[in-house]
């Protein structure tokens, strides 16, 4: 495999199939842009699209499908929402072509890719969860590493001004792709997550905020050690994610237990974790980390997988 030598397909000419269209663009891996789909002919996403040399149709999933160049895609973006992916998913699903899931439809299996990538290689459809997802499930499953949590919620702000007109009409299923993520990915017992829509102006950057309730006695530096090394792990693709400070730990005994509303008492340790994103300015402004760990765990994500064909082809020969 050389490089730019996986031709992959973008659906939704929004802010977040932009931002990764110009993140394909611009890397040095294999990925290679090789059409944009859209509905609006008159969208910004279609129109730079063109100036930057990508192939376009704005006749949605069956334009796609026209093109000259579909039968050399290796991987199609979907970016829409989720009721568009559904429809999406039943043109493409009888082609064979493998498709990464950007919107909160959860058809396929859920992929965070420090967390489980490796055992979804081979998937026709991945869900890339949701922004607040990719940010979170990481902590959680760091702190699931050194212990049993028994709860995770997570809370996520991010500016109005980046939430296009797909993530506004998702609310419902972020919340719930989320927390069932939470669980099936990051291994809590039970999860819940929480979207903010902050109209701060200036508009702010993308905040998050993870609560793990760990069940008996846990070994605080472990649990923290375990949350850097994993932050760092997401960084190395997402260079503006950070902690915002020191993981915080409180502790509950049998003596002077949590109260939980319709759950009891609770004994052991609640572990908070503070997270900020800041976007590299690709489409729109820094403030936007929300699109850029999306659109950048998808590009590692397809990235990986055609390094594992690559590494199937060369075995096979």
């Amino acid at each position: 495999m050389t490089q730019r030598d996986w031709p992959v397909a973008i659906i939704g000419s929004g802010n977040i199939g932009t931002d990764l269209m110009i993140k394909i663009l611009r890397g040095d891996g294999p990925l290679r842009a090789a059409a944009m789909v859209g509905i609006d002919p008159d969208s910004d996403g279609l129109a730079r699209a063109t100036r930057m040399g990508v192939p376009t149709t704005a006749g949605g999933v069956e334009g796609l499908l026209d093109m000259d160049c579909y039968g050399d895609i290796e991987v199609v973006f979907d970016a829409t929402s989720a009721g568009a992916h559904r429809a999406n998913w039943a043109a493409l699903e009888p082609t064979g072509v493998r498709v990464l899931d950007l919107t909160p439809a959860a058809i396929g299996p859920y992929c965070v890719p420090v967390v489980n990538l490796e055992d979804h290689l081979e998937a026709p459809n991945l869900n890339m969860v949701t922004c607040g997802g990719q940010a979170t499930v990481p902590i959680v499953a760091a702190v699931a590493e050194c212990g049993i949590v028994s709860y995770a919620e997570i809370v996520s702000s991010i500016s109005s001004k980046s939430a296009g007109p797909g993530t506004r009409a998702n609310i419902d299923e972020f919340t719930e792709t989320t927390a069932a993520a939470l669980q099936s990915v990051g291994g809590a017992q039970r999860g819940k997550a929480v979207m903010v829509l902050n109209p701060a102006d200036p508009p702010i950057l993308m905040r998050n905020t993870v609560y793990c309730l760990v069940d008996g006695d846990t070994d605080h530096d472990a649990i923290e050690s375990a949350v850097v090394h994993m932050a760092a792990r997401v960084t190395a693709y997402v260079p503006g994610y950070r902690l915002k400070q020191r993981v915080q730990f409180e502790t509950f005994t049998a003596q002077n237990p949590l109260h939980i509303p319709e759950t009891g008492k609770f004994s052991g340790t609640r572990v908070t974790v503070m997270l900020e994103v800041t976007g590299a300015a690709h489409y729109l402004p820094a403030y936007a980390g929300n699109l850029d760990i999306m659109t950048s765990a998808a590009k590692a994500t397809a990235e990986r997988i055609a390094t594992h064909h690559r590494e199937n082809a060369g075995a096979t020969r």
